[in-house]
């Protein structure tokens, strides 16, 4: 039922493509067409179920964690203000995509305009780039606080957190926001099938009949520029932490060092390892490699990471753990 239903939208877009065709000679008005996860159609209902509940899970938790933040004046700290930030930029990342897919495996709504396609495209990439830079923030402040606490309050201060917070939406902008005019550059011919779940640059590119080599180059060239270059400045900032750590006189004083960076670490560990293991597989193992394994990757990449990061910071940080129970404490006094 579901191919007969997948093959019906594909005639009729191929229909709205070849009279596009006559009259304008490009398909981009007919919009996109979202296959899903190719070769799994017969399970979209089931894998919507865990989807659906990370997604949920995650804006729950992120919701508290943002609540008690900003509730709690004891968290208005630039550790905790970082945070904040990036539990925003992970619900805005799985809400770019996670609905759109649901609504494709639940009601078969799988059509999406062109502009559409390069608005979903440009918040997703976006994102991803805001979070990496949220990333370095907080691994700047960890840098901060244990190579120079005397300096700690000078250093950062209201109004350097909030330079950083529009340096990363502005970075985030001009890293991403040229890729949409590199994309409406092309002309498009072909019948718009994405075999994915949501938008994305080189899926939307590889529609075109025109020479997307530029394409390419500049998604590289991004992509070594943001993510790349934050990278390699956490990794740098990490080693200058574990040097000032372990010259520490005392083991304890090590350890509670450590311990302040444990959530931190296991959040960027969780962001980029998967995201790498996708690009990698991509690149090297594509011929090897499912597409679906690919795709799947790709959906459990945006909503994962936003689901474990509260878990990760409520359980192994107790400032955030009492304030949670305080705000829930006074919203329970309030109700009666």
């Amino acid at each position: 039922m579901t191919q007969v239903r997948t093959l019906q939208k594909i005639m009729a877009l191929s229909f709205a493509n070849s009279t596009a065709a006559v009259n304008s000679s490009d398909t981009r008005m007919a919009g996109c067409l979202l296959t899903g996860i190719p070769g799994l159609e017969h399970l979209h209902i089931w894998l919507s179920i865990p989807l659906c509940t990370m997604y949920v899970a995650a804006l729950i938790g992120n919701g508290i964690l943002i609540c008690v933040i900003l509730s709690q004046p004891s968290l208005h700290e630039p550790m905790y203000i970082f945070l904040s930030m990036l539990a925003s930029t992970d619900v805005l990342l799985s809400t770019s995509t996670m609905p759109k897919t649901l609504a494709n495996f639940w009601l078969g709504s799988s059509h999406i305009s062109f502009n559409g396609c390069l608005t979903q495209m440009f918040f997703i990439h976006f994102l991803f780039v805001a979070d990496s830079a949220v990333l370095l923030a907080m691994a700047f402040d960890r840098y901060v606080a244990i190579c120079s606490p005397l300096r700690y309050a000078t250093i950062l201060t209201s109004t350097v957190i909030g330079k950083i917070a529009a340096a990363t939406l502005t970075h985030s902008f001009i890293i991403m926001f040229p890729s949409i005019f590199l994309l409406k550059r092309l002309h498009y011919c072909r019948i718009n099938i994405i075999e994915h779940t949501f938008c994305e640059h080189m899926g939307i590119a590889r529609l075109s009949c025109s020479d997307i080599s530029i394409n390419v180059w500049y998604g590289l060239a991004a992509a070594l520029l943001s993510t790349g270059l934050d990278i390699i400045l956490i990794a740098v900032s990490y080693i200058h932490i574990l040097l000032a750590v372990f010259r520490l006189p005392s083991q304890d004083a090590q350890s509670k060092a450590l311990s302040t960076c444990g959530s931190h670490v296991c959040v960027i560990l969780l962001f980029y390892v998967p995201a790498l293991f996708s690009v990698f597989a991509y690149r090297f193992g594509g011929r090897h490699i499912p597409r679906y394994v690919h795709i799947l990757l790709a959906n459990l990449y945006v909503v994962i990471p936003p689901m474990l990061n509260p878990i990760i910071y409520g359980v192994r940080t107790k400032q955030i753990l009492e304030g949670a129970k305080e705000m829930f404490s006074n919203l329970a006094k309030e109700s009666k």
